[in-house]
């Protein structure tokens, strides 16, 4: 029992050691195993590892991860969200912070498409903080709105993190699409509010685009931009979701689909070119590469904490406490909210689903909402300092003047926002759970 209990301790002491020391998390988690397990019960052990590695690679619901990153990687080389962002900013830039509620709008529909944060906040910073800039808006607000919509893209479906989520839990990916769609609407509702309210209190914060440049196109033409930059995109979404909602086809079988339709878009948009295709099919084998990289180090990891029985040794505990369900339940956000600012979301799901997901389950807690929930504080922490992920999306992209104090000025009050969002759903699951009850 020592031996057991020293080996985990130096499990978890070695992976934020080799965290804090810049190795990535795939190697960090799966290096650990592989050497420990080797040390621990001989090389002849680390065909649990190979076992493992071909179960999870036999996932077939996995297989939406690509297709739906090529979909939105496609739908970012058509042009579509810079046809969208423009007809929103001259139809709303008449009022005071107008520019960043088309941001947060154009950040909702293009999350939709993506399911990565990079790729979102990256898209979307590059096509709105020059402009916002340009119209005066403050360094700290146009920073935080990118950051916070850019964010979207995790959990708003069709997010890989969901369909990756639903397969460790052995819950409906339809089911969480679901569910998620609420809390990410919601955010975006109310980052919507704060823009329009801090701009009302300080109208140098975002003031109104002028007359001169509103002057340039004419209300026909702004609808019918409008009109063609986001009707083909928000008919492909509803139909990719809508085909999985009602059961017609399994997320795998949709994200294809996607994946082909968005493809034709290009085609429509008269942006296809083979360096475009080989740019799409390039990038999506990097984003997928990553995070089935990390799945595969995190299912070494748990599969070594799992041999240990640290599971068990967590429930003894947590049972020696005299802990409540809902005192569990609270822990585990808070741990996920923690270990967020510091891990990648792969990681922190293997960690967390085999110790906290089986207490839950027996004071017959509701997978989905906790899923949810845990999904919803997955995405605050990209956001929060000093290590959120996005923050350090957006330091790559902005002007050289703009300085790292300023971003994390401009994201607390987001961060504030989700965290409210999140006490919501925690304490009124019915906000979501109608949806699949």
């Amino acid at each position: 029992m020592i031996v057991q209990n020293l080996f985990l301790g130096t499990m978890f002491v070695g992976l934020v050691v080799a965290l804090f020391t810049g190795h990535p998390m795939a190697f960090a988690m799966g290096g650990l195993a592989v050497v420990l397990t080797f040390i621990g019960w001989g090389p002849e052990s680390l065909a649990v590892f190979a076992n493992t590695v071909y179960t999870t690679m036999n996932n077939y619901t996995l297989i939406a991860i690509p297709l739906f990153v090529l979909m939105g990687n496609f739908l970012s080389y058509s042009g579509i969200a810079e046809g969208l962002f423009e007809s929103l900013r001259y139809s709303l830039g008449r009022v005071r912070g107008g520019l960043a509620v088309a941001v947060v709008i154009v950040s909702t529909v293009f999350a939709a498409t993506t399911g990565v944060v990079g790729a979102s906040v990256v898209t979307i910073g590059l096509l709105a903080i020059p402009v916002l800039l340009r119209n005066g808006y403050d360094q700290a607000l146009t920073t935080g709105v990118v950051a916070a919509g850019g964010t979207l893209g995790i959990l708003i479906p069709p997010s890989i993190m969901l369909v990756v989520m639903a397969s460790y839990a052995q819950e409906s990916v339809g089911d969480l699409f679901k569910t998620a769609f609420v809390p990410g609407l919601m955010l975006s509702f109310f980052y919507c509010i704060y823009v329009l309210w801090i701009c009302w209190r300080k109208p140098h914060y975002g003031p109104a685009i002028s007359k001169e440049e509103l002057s340039q196109v004419t209300t026909r033409e702004i609808i019918k931009n409008f009109i063609i930059s986001a009707v083909p995109m928000t008919l492909l979404i509803i139909a990719v979701l809508v085909t999985i909602y009602t059961g017609v086809a399994t997320p795998t079988e949709a994200s294809g689909v996607g994946a082909f339709v968005a493809l034709l878009l290009t085609f429509f948009y008269r942006k296809f070119s083979m360096k475009m295709l080989k740019e799409s099919i390039y990038d999506t084998a990097k984003t997928t590469t990553m995070v089935l990289f990390i799945i595969i180090g995190a299912d070494a990891f748990t599969s070594m904490f799992l041999g240990l029985d640290g599971d068990e040794t967590v429930h003894g505990i947590i049972e020696a406490l005299g802990l409540s369900g809902g005192s569990i339940f609270f822990a585990m956000m808070v741990i996920t909210y923690l270990l967020g600012i510091f891990m990648e979301w792969p990681g922190i799901v293997s960690i967390i689903f085999p110790i906290f997901l089986p207490l839950l389950q027996k004071y017959d807690y509701n997978m989905v909402w906790v899923i949810t929930c845990m999904a919803v504080a997955l995405q605050t922490s990209f956001l929060t300092p000093p290590v959120g992920g996005s923050l350090f999306y957006i330091k790559g992209i902005v002007p050289k003047e703009v300085k790292m104090s300023t971003i994390y000025r401009g994201v607390n009050p987001f961060v504030f926002i989700m965290l409210i969002v999140l006490a919501l759903l925690m304490m009124f699951p019915e906000l979501i759970l109608w949806l699949v009850d």
